[in-house]
């Protein structure tokens, strides 16, 4: 069976702390609850949970959905996004199967980026390596007004913007998430094609506004 990963990438620096990290670990739950209702996701959708805050973490290596243990977030540090990307970069290429002569390897990986501040590292330097892997589509949400687009325009031209960060946008955010991950599982199983963009996704929410 070739695989679906999703690989969400989490800010968890001191800003997100109170209410948007816990609609963040809610926001997950739900992703996962719903998920696993759906008979194409469920064969085919596996799931990554890095963090980012001073430093970046893998805190759910890429696990099907029925066995998926939510992970521990809590909010504190800076915002190590570089080290986030560069790491992604390094499970994709220990995590993803990739296709030979023989086999078809894993679908290309779908990848969700939130973050609601600036990067405080070398965010460039861990561009540079995640160029060099193979995913899908990548999108990079902002949220509240304090996150900045033009660094997550250079990472993806799929970027969207919260107006707040606050616990129903961001649970809106991450409905719509897990509506794409049963989307692009729907391709893969049924039409044998991949997620190539935004276009791809089901329409985003009110409270999910895309960047042009």
């Amino acid at each position: 069976m070739r695989r679906l990963p999703v690989y969400l990438l989490l800010d968890a620096s001191g800003s997100m702390s109170g209410e948007p990290i816990e609609a963040v670990k809610t926001g997950v739950q739900t992703l996962i609850s719903t998920l696993r209702q759906d008979p194409y996701a469920l064969e085919t959708a596996y799931l990554s949970v890095i963090t980012f805050d001073s430093s970046a973490r893998q805190v759910a290596p890429l696990t099907e959905l029925s066995t998926f243990q939510s992970p521990k977030i809590s909010a504190s540090g800076t915002t190590a996004l570089g080290e986030a990307l560069a790491l992604l970069a390094d499970r994709l290429e220990g995590e993803v199967i990739k296709s030979t002569a023989e086999v078809k390897g894993d679908w290309k990986p779908l990848v969700f980026i939130m973050t609601d501040g600036v990067p405080t590292d070398d965010w460039q330097r861990g561009l540079e390596k995640l160029k060099k892997v193979r995913t899908g589509i990548i999108v990079a949400c902002a949220a509240g007004q304090d996150a900045d687009t033009s660094v997550l325009k250079q990472i993806t031209e799929a970027v969207v913007r919260l107006d707040t960060a606050d616990g129903s946008t961001i649970k809106a955010f991450f409905k719509w998430v897990s509506a794409s991950v049963s989307t692009g599982s729907q391709k893969v199983d049924q039409a044998q094609k991949e997620v190539a963009g935004l276009d791809d996704l089901p329409p985003p929410p009110p409270e999910v506004n895309v960047v042009l």
